[in-house]
């Protein structure tokens, strides 16, 4: 059993960390889900926590159940990292080395792989900041999955979407599967 933590930011996209959570369970993964503050107006962390069968962190004082840090131990025991959807905000905070947050500050300490999987209107994924921040995770190391092209949500056709769940599933599998 892998230990795969679900990172979720604030898109519309973050229903689908629902199909990802689960996924991830029903597959025999161990799975841990990290939301940002803005996610939590898209869906609840009650619906992640009963889909991963964990609890799920949504900020520092999340922590306070232990002496460790719960950021530290979280970035410590993941074999995986997966950030699903991922908005422009938080590519750019992993960028930049700004851990104002939970999963900011896991990002930062971890020495897993690193998965994002991006959810945007396309005009910021266009953008020359967020492409200099996507830029610069890869050269770090990070992995990008998509985003994907169809209708988005605000209305626009064209680059954007978050990955299929199935594609994206398929792909922590296969660099789950080359680690062993």
């Amino acid at each position: 059993m892998k230990q795969v933590l679900l990172g979720v930011s604030g898109s519309i996209a973050a229903y689908k960390s629902a199909d990802i959570a689960s996924g991830l369970t029903k597959i025999g993964h161990s799975v841990t889900v990290v939301m940002s503050d803005e996610a939590k107006e898209f869906i609840t962390p009650l619906t992640l926590q009963v889909l991963s069968k964990n609890p799920v962190f949504t900020s520092f004082h999340d922590e306070k159940q232990s002496s460790r840090p719960g950021h530290i131990e979280l970035a410590d025991r993941s074999d995986l990292i997966l950030i699903a959807p991922s908005t422009a905000n938080t590519i750019a905070k992993f960028a930049n080395g700004i851990a104002d947050d939970p999963l900011s500050s896991i990002y930062l300490a971890t020495e897993a792989p690193v998965i994002i999987a991006p959810a945007m209107n396309g005009k910021m994924w266009n953008h020359p900041a967020t492409q200099g921040n996507v830029e610069t995770l890869v050269s770090r190391g990070v992995q990008f999955i998509g985003p994907d092209e169809g209708m988005l949500a605000c209305g626009y056709e064209g680059i954007g979407r978050m990955w299929p769940v199935d594609g994206i599933l398929d792909s922590v599998n296969k660099i789950l599967s080359s680690d062993n």
